[in-house]
């Protein structure tokens, strides 16, 4: 480990000694299972992770999270989160991701108050400063922590110091919400959510570590995928169309520049 990354690893534990008793918003990503790990490392059982359950976060994904806390032996306390009931979510306006963000963490601040804790984190870090992420607002106003930004970690610095530490997931590809997938202006609801999170599984099972089905509308979808993995989806066309025609998709694309976190937010005019 170098200086640098060094000078940041003892800011972070630096930060969970004053801080004493944590609750920790908790996806299972790369950046919230350090914070956990490092959390968990000063802290011991004063760190509790919050798992929010809704259909924004695939089965997969939740399960692996899940698990990670009960292999980990980490506190742990599940919230079912019923995102439809956000009208701002449903309309998905560019602005959506602040009023989820400002519901979902509401409740989680809830629960950790009621539970005693008054430090409540979550996992940025500085290059999430450079998308336009209009949630990091909410989490700002509604005064939740963000250790790994406010220490400096990138995410290359959080893959780092993952890997010094053990941590399995290292390497873990970038995940985001499920609605994520559908283009602004065009409403969110359980079917769509279910069609990307099904062709999704699809191209994970076929072998790809890095997917994002772009529901472009209910039978049209634009995959992307790393550069050097298209050859893999080509080789098995036949059998991935067939399965995702099954889904009652009819047009299915495949995106030339490959993979990009946040390349919806492209279509924004004047952020």
């Amino acid at each position: 480990m170098n200086n640098q990354l060094k000078e940041k690893y003892n800011k972070l534990r630096e930060f969970f000694i004053q801080a004493g008793n944590v609750a920790l918003a908790f996806s299972g990503g790369v950046d919230s299972t350090l914070l956990l790990k490092v959390a968990s490392i000063v802290l011991g059982k004063n760190v509790t992770a919050y798992i929010v359950r809704s259909a924004l976060l695939s089965d997969r994904e939740y399960k692996e999270a899940l698990d990670f806390c009960i292999k980990n032996n980490f506190q742990y306390k599940v919230i079912d989160y019923d995102c439809f009931s956000l009208a701002e979510l449903r309309e998905n306006k560019k602005d959506r991701c602040y009023f989820c963000k400002k519901n979902m963490f509401g409740q989680i601040k809830k629960f950790a108050f009621e539970a005693g804790i008054n430090c409540i984190c979550e996992g940025s870090n500085t290059d999430d400063t450079k998308d336009y992420r209009p949630g990091m607002k909410a989490i700002e106003e509604l005064k939740i922590q963000s250790p790994l930004k406010d220490c400096g970690f990138s995410k290359d610095d959080i893959r780092r110091l993952s890997k010094k530490l053990k941590l399995k997931g290292w390497n873990k590809p970038s995940f985001a919400c499920l609605a994520s997938r559908i283009p602004y202006g065009q409403e969110i609801n359980e079917k769509k959510l279910n069609i990307v999170e099904k062709a999704e599984n699809l191209l994970f099972k076929a072998g790809l570590t890095q997917v994002r089905v772009r529901l472009c509308d209910l039978v049209s979808v634009r995959i992307e995928v790393y550069i050097e993995e298209i050859p893999l989806i080509l080789k098995k066309r036949q059998e991935l169309i067939s399965e995702l025609k099954a889904l009652g998709l009819k047009h299915i694309s495949l995106d030339l520049e490959g993979f990009r976190s946040g390349s919806m937010n492209d279509f924004i005019v004047n952020r």
